[in-house]
């Protein structure tokens, strides 16, 4: 069982990455992922950066990809490829570690800080699937580093990689880097709200 956003969460637990990989970046890019492999299985297409569902037919083995299909066919017909990723997005990173935990893709590592403290961490068990998101990495697969540069595992743009020879991949590609562009643009905000809300309370004594 392998799939376009399970290849991608196995890149971004397994390789070093520019920057700290945020959880909504990556449910952002999950999202996009799926609607990649949705496009190509014929379950919908773009009409003019809209999606149009054709589900009739449609079968997969993934049940989150299942999940992603049914999702779609729940849809407002002609829904903006951007507001699907805003809305099968959210929390999408932890419904796919979720699922890997069932699975028993993932196993606790644990560590001891400090000779005292003990810690523990998710990480991937060896397996089929590891090994083969690790080859489509290896083999530099142009959706699959497009994404990946998306949220910042590699130290390249989206854009740069012109070798995405399916334009409704490059539309859905694009639409991935605005949505996480507008995402830590708001973070951003929010943080700046905060450092000046710090700073007013302390010219208050408080």
């Amino acid at each position: 069982m392998t799939t376009t956003p399970r290849d991608l969460l196995i890149v971004a637990m397994d390789m070093p990455s520019t920057r700290p990989v945020e959880r909504g970046d990556l449910s952002l890019a999950l999202a996009g992922a799926e609607l990649i492999d949705l496009l190509r299985a014929g379950a919908v297409r773009l009409l003019r950066s809209r999606l149009v569902p054709e589900p009739s037919g449609f079968t997969v083995d993934d049940p989150l990809l299942g999940a992603a299909a049914a999702a779609l066919a729940d849809g407002e017909p002609r829904e903006p490829v951007t507001d699907w990723l805003w809305r099968r997005g959210r929390g999408l990173a932890a419904t796919y570690l979720a699922a890997f935990e069932a699975e028993g893709q993932l196993t606790r590592q644990r560590s001891r800080r400090w000779g005292v403290f003990r810690s523990s961490r998710k990480v991937l068990v060896d397996s089929p699937a590891r090994t083969r998101a690790a080859n489509r990495w290896a083999a530099d697969e142009p959706v699959l580093a497009a994404l990946a540069a998306a949220v910042g595992i590699r130290d390249r743009r989206a854009g740069d990689y012109p070798d995405v020879d399916d334009d409704a991949a490059s539309a859905v590609l694009a639409a991935v880097t605005t949505a996480v562009g507008e995402l830590d643009d708001e973070r951003g905000r929010r943080a700046r709200k905060l450092d000046d809300a710090a700073v007013t309370n302390y010219r208050r004594g408080y």
